[in-house]
C-alpha cells in the first residue's frame, strides 16, 4: 500500500503525521511513504487538496473531508485527546486497516 502525504510548507503539523506514519512503515513491510508539497491553491484545487495534513492510502483519502473546501489550510482532527493538527498513530492505523477492509 502506498501512503501518500500530502502537506504545504506553511503547516506545522505535517512533521507530525510523517513521524506517525514513518512507525506504521516500520512496522509493516507492505506500506511505503511518499511525501506530496502542494504550493498552490490551483495546485490544491486540481488534486482536491482538503487541507494539510492529507493522508492517502493508493489514492485513497484515509480521513475525508468533503465539508473542506480545496487549499491551502491546515487540517484539524479529532483524536481521543481532542482536537489536533495531526491523527494519532492509531486511528492513522485504523483508517489502514478500513480501506484494507473495503468499508469504504
Amino acid at each position: 500500500m502506498q501512503i501518500t502525504l500530502q502537506y504545504f510548507d506553511g503547516c506545522p503539523n505535517w512533521e507530525t503525521a510523517a513521524d506517525r506514519l514513518t512507525v506504521i512503515a516500520a512496522e509493516r513491510s507492505d506500506v511505503t511513504v511518499s511525501r506530496q508539497l502542494i504550493e498552490t491553491q490551483e495546485e490544491a484545487e486540481a488534486l482536491d487538496f482538503r487541507g494539510s495534513p492529507t493522508l492517502l492510502a493508493d489514492g485513497v483519502p484515509l480521513f475525508p473531508a468533503p465539508e473542506a473546501p480545496p487549499g491551502l489550510s491546515c487540517r484539524v482532527y479529532l483524536t481521543p485527546a481532542g482536537l489536533a493538527g495531526s491523527p494519532t498513530t492509531e486511528q492513522i492505523r485504523d483508517a489502514i486497516r478500513t480501506v484494507e477492509a473495503g468499508i469504504r
